[in-house]
C-alpha cells in the first residue's frame, strides 16, 4: 500500500472510490487537443466545457508525448471535495505552483505541508479580526490620496483598473511595510508585471528550458528578481538590526506587517529566517494587492453600467457615513455595498482557476478522478452555475441577502478558496474593499467608457484592455 506520508492517503488504488464511468470531454484537435482554446480563451473554454460535458470534465491539451490532462470540477460540491473534505488527497504539486514557488517564494500561498502549518501557526496571530481592523485608517488614507488625484483627471476619465491596482497596492505595501512604502511601491509596481508574465508563460508551457540559461527572458526576470528581493531583504535587515525600531503607518503605533512578522515566534515553530521574511512578503504583496484590485475594479465598472444600483449604494454610504472617514465598524453598516462586491467578486471572482494535483484516486459525482491527475476546480465556472445562479450573467447584488445566501451550497460562491488552505487574508481584503468603495462612491459618479472590459486568467483574473470610467462630483449636472 502507498501512502503520502502527509495525508495518510491510500494513493494506490483508491480504495472506496469506485471506478465510474468515462469522464467526459471535449474532443479537441487530433493533435492538440484543446490546448488552442486553453491558450486563447481559458475561462471560456471551461464556460463551454460544463455547459456541454456536465460539471466533471476531462480535457486534454498538448501534442502527443507532451499531453496534459485536465480534471475539471465545476459543482459546489465538487469544489467543497477537492479544496474541504478531502482536501489531503488534492495537492499543489502542478507546474503552475511550482513556478509561482520558484519565482514568489515558499510562503503561506505555495507551501505545503508542515512547512504550511508552521507558516500558518506563526503568520495566523497577525490575522485575527481585531488585528486587521487596526488598518482601516491606512487604508483610508491611501483611498483618500487616490481621490484626491482624480481631481485633475484628463476629461474627467480614469481606467479603473490601473488606478484600483495603484490603489490596492500603496494600501497593502503601507500596511507590510509602514514607513517604507515609499521605497517598496514603486519597484513592486515595474517588477511584479514582469515576473507575473515570466510565472505565466513557464507555468503554461509544455516544457521549459532551465532558468539558469541566459535567455533574455531568463535575464530579464532574474533582473526584477534580484530588485525586488534587493528592496525586501533591505528592509527586512533594517528591521531586525540591533535596536532598530519598526516601521509606523500601519495599525497601532509602530506596528506594520513585517515587524510583526519579525517578531512571530513560538517554542514550538521557532521564527522566520530572513529568507522565509521574504517568501512571506512576496506572497503577501501578490495575494494582498492583486486580489483586491481586481474586486475593487470589477465593483467600479458593474456599477458604472448600473445607474440604479449605483445610486443606491451612494445613498447607503451617505446615510451610514455622512461626512466621516469610514472605519472597521461600518462593515456591518453597510449591508448593500458588501452585496455589491460580493456580486461584483461573483461575476470576476480574483482567482478564476485553482489547480491541485490528486494523490489518491477519488469519486466526484458519478466518476472518478484517477491518482496524479491535474485538477481544476474554477470559481469563474461555478459563480456562473445555472442551477444555482439564475440567469447567471446578470449583475445583481440582491444575490447576496442573508436569505439568498442561506439558500445555496457553501461552495457556490468561493472567491477566497475554502477548506484547510482557505484566504487567510480574506477579512482584510473585504475590510479595504468595503472602506475604499465607500469612499470612492461618496466622492464620484461613474459611466462607463468601456462597456465590455475582455479578461484572462493569470495568476489572478486581469483585465487584457481598459476599463475607463468617466468620472464627475455627485453634485455636478
Amino acid at each position: 500500500m502507498a501512502v503520502d506520508a502527509n495525508s495518510n492517503v491510500d494513493t494506490s488504488t483508491g480504495a472506496g472510490t469506485g471506478t465510474g464511468t468515462e469522464v467526459p470531454g471535449p474532443a479537441g484537435m487530433p493533435l492538440l487537443g484543446s490546448l488552442l482554446d486553453l491558450r486563447s480563451d481559458s475561462l471560456g473554454t471551461y464556460l463551454r466545457a460544463q455547459h456541454q460535458h456536465g460539471d466533471l470534465v476531462r480535457i486534454t491539451a498538448g501534442p502527443p508525448g507532451m499531453r496534459a490532462e485536465l480534471y475539471c470540477v465545476f459543482s459546489p460540491e465538487g469544489a467543497q471535495q477537492v479544496l474541504a473534505s478531502d482536501a489531503a488527497r488534492f495537492r499543489k504539486d502542478n507546474r503552475f505552483y511550482q513556478e509561482v514557488r520558484e519565482s514568489f517564494g515558499n510562503g503561506l500561498l505555495t507551501s505545503q505541508d508542515e512547512d504550511y502549518l508552521r507558516q500558518r501557526r506563526l503568520v495566523q496571530p497577525l490575522f485575527t479580526r481585531r488585528r486587521v481592523d487596526g488598518y482601516a485608517e491606512a487604508i483610508a488614507a491611501e483611498t483618500r490620496s487616490v481621490i484626491d488625484a482624480w481631481g485633475d483627471a484628463l476629461d474627467g476619465v480614469v481606467d479603473v483598473s490601473d488606478e484600483m491596482a495603484h490603489l490596492a497596492l500603496r494600501a497593502v505595501a503601507r500596511i507590510l511595510f509602514g514607513t517604507d512604502v515609499e521605497a517598496t511601491a514603486d519597484v513592486v509596481a515595474e517588477c511584479f508585471p514582469v515576473i507575473t508574465e515570466y510565472v505565466l508563460r513557464r507555468g503554461y508551457s509544455p516544457a521549459n528550458i532551465p532558468r539558469h540559461w541566459p535567455t533574455p527572458g531568463n535575464r530579464r526576470a532574474a533582473g526584477a528578481l534580484d530588485e525586488l528581493y534587493g528592496v525586501c531583504d533591505r528592509i527586512i535587515a533594517e528591521r531586525r538590526r540591533p535596536g532598530a525600531g519598526p516601521g509606523s503607518g500601519a495599525g497601532a503605533p509602530g506596528e506594520d506587517l513585517l515587524t510583526l512578522l519579525a517578531a512571530a515566534k513560538s517554542s514550538d515553530d521557532g521564527e522566520f529566517d530572513a529568507s522565509e521574511l521574504r517568501d512571506q512578503v512576496l506572497i503577501f504583496l501578490l495575494a494582498g494587492h492583486e486580489t483586491t484590485a481586481t474586486s475593487l475594479c470589477f465593483a467600479l465598472h458593474l456599477l458604472s453600467l448600473h445607474p440604479e444600483q449605483q445610486d443606491r449604494a451612494r445613498a447607503e454610504v451617505s446615510r451610514v457615513l455622512g461626512d466621516r472617514t469610514p472605519e472597521a465598524a461600518d462593515l456591518e453598516r453597510l449591508p448593500y455595498l458588501t452585496q455589491v462586491l460580493k456580486e461584483a467578486m461573483r461575476l470576476y471572482p480574483a482567482a478564476p482557476v485553482i489547480g491541485r494535483k490528486a494523490v489518491a484516486a477519488t469519486r466526484i459525482g458519478e466518476h472518478t478522478v484517477p491518482a496524479g491527475a491535474d485538477v481544476i476546480i474554477a470559481p469563474w465556472v461555478t459563480h456562473r452555475h445555472p442551477a444555482y445562479w439564475p440567469d447567471p450573467d446578470r449583475f445583481d447584488p440582491e444575490r447576496f441577502t442573508p436569505e439568498a445566501e442561506a439558500g445555496r451550497p457553501r461552495y457556490a460562491w468561493f472567491p477566497f478558496g475554502g477548506g484547510p488552505r482557505a484566504c487567510i487574508g480574506q477579512h482584510f481584503s473585504m475590510l479595504e474593499s468595503v472602506i475604499a468603495l465607500a469612499m470612492i462612491l461618496r466622492a464620484y459618479e461613474f459611466e462607463a467608457v468601456d462597456t465590455e472590459i475582455p479578461v484572462g486568467a493569470g495568476i489572478t483574473l486581469r483585465t487584457t484592455g481598459p476599463a475607463r470610467c468617466r468620472i464627475r462630483r455627485p453634485d455636478t449636472p
